[in-house]
């Protein structure tokens, strides 16, 4: 079998992540490029075999990898070209050293743009917005995504471009930006499954359980997470594990922190499950103006129904509106533990309603209701 199907073959087994199977065919295919003089099909091996080891968490292998691979670029007088830089950064970051992957995709852009190889750039350009993130750079991470997405305007490829999504997504996460990383995450899964990508839409599967129960939608989060959980090896997936470990955690207690929000009205009391309890003292018409929300969850309620339900009066536009924002106001800094980004009253076209996806405190809910 020749090195490109010895190749092609381990390829298909880390797409499907088969790590078991997809390593000895890459070690083979890189030694077989290596002998052939072929370095630039060696180091593409040589990428794939560092991936496997970082997702394994295999990281002694990893450095032992590394160091061989710096070795033969010495021993074989292999050119100091864009791709081998590239591939250093990629071990360095798997590694965690950071500053240094930092620097070996600044040397591999420089070298990919001084003979205009496209998909070089991209690949560089993508290891340092990574990095950036890593280093919580994150307004330098997004400025390289947008230069990014100008040279991707001229390549066709299906790894690459969810690549690029998923990393624009993990930024857009770390910042708090859960629907926008959402929608990306969803595109990144697409560009997977048309490419039969297994490993890839698992990974990404993961993601958007995360965003989801960032966004408090934790019945659906629980679905992805059953999909995730259900779908990959634990031998093969334990980088992954790792990054989902905090959701999972909570996920699979089941009894800890069940619900969103709790409510106790007879004691002017609320527990919202990241501030903790929230004791409202005499302030009854946020009160009655959260009773009167979960009283039916979901549903939307007209600024005219809130003042002649709330404040027993009839509605004057001139005099209510400023009130009744004001009042959303001030429930919304008491209970929501994100003011700019709530995530339990929210407003549509029509008024204001409590969001349906999250779990309230049923029993002590249901002595609040307000007829």
């Amino acid at each position: 079998m020749n090195a490109d199907r010895v190749y092609e073959l381990g390829k298909l087994y880390c797409d499907r992540g088969d790590y078991q199977l997809a390593l000895p065919n890459l070690i083979e295919a890189a030694d077989a490029y290596l002998s052939e003089k072929n370095f630039e099909m060696y180091l593409k091996s040589a990428q794939q075999i560092l991936r496997i080891y970082a997702e394994r968490e295999e990281y002694e292998r990893l450095a032992a990898y590394k160091e061989k691979l710096q070795d033969t670029v010495i021993r074989e007088n292999i050119q100091l070209n864009s791709r081998v830089y590239y591939v250093f950064g990629i071990a360095a970051v798997y590694k965690g050293q950071i500053e240094n992957g930092l620097e070996y995709f600044k040397i591999a852009l420089e070298h990919a743009l001084k003979v205009d190889q496209k998909e070089d750039i991209c690949n560089a350009i993508l290891g340092i917005a990574i990095c950036y993130r890593h280093q919580r750079k994150f307004e330098e991470a997004l400025k390289e995504i947008y230069n990014l997405n100008i040279f991707m305007q001229f390549i066709e490829n299906a790894d690459l471009k969810s690549l690029v999504l998923s990393a624009n997504a993990n930024i857009l996460f770390e910042l708090k930006k859960y629907d926008q990383a959402l929608d990306l995450y969803w595109q990144a899964y697409e560009v997977t499954k048309s490419a039969k990508k297994l490993n890839g839409s698992l990974s990404i599967i993961g993601n958007i359980g995360m965003c989801l129960f960032e966004l408090g939608q934790k019945d659906a989060a629980k679905i992805y997470f059953d999909l995730f959980l259900k779908s990959m090896d634990p031998v093969n997936s334990k980088k992954m594990l790792s990054h989902l470990s905090k959701y999972l955690e909570s996920y699979r207690s089941g009894t800890k922190d069940v619900f969103d929000i709790s409510f106790d009205f007879d004691n002017h009391m609320v527990k919202e499950k990241q501030l903790g309890t929230i004791d409202f003292k005499n302030q009854f018409i946020l009160l009655d103006l959260l009773k009167l929300f979960i009283s039916k969850q979901g549903e939307v309620f007209s600024k005219e129904y809130l003042v002649e339900h709330i404040w027993k009066q009839e509605y004057d536009p001139a005099v209510h509106d400023n009130k009744i924002y004001v009042t959303i106001k001030r429930l919304r800094k008491m209970i929501e533990p994100d003011y700019d980004r709530p995530k339990y009253i929210f407003r549509s076209k029509n008024g204001y309603f409590l969001n349906k996806s999250i779990k309230v405190s049923e029993q002590i809910a249901q002595e609040g209701r307000i007829s």
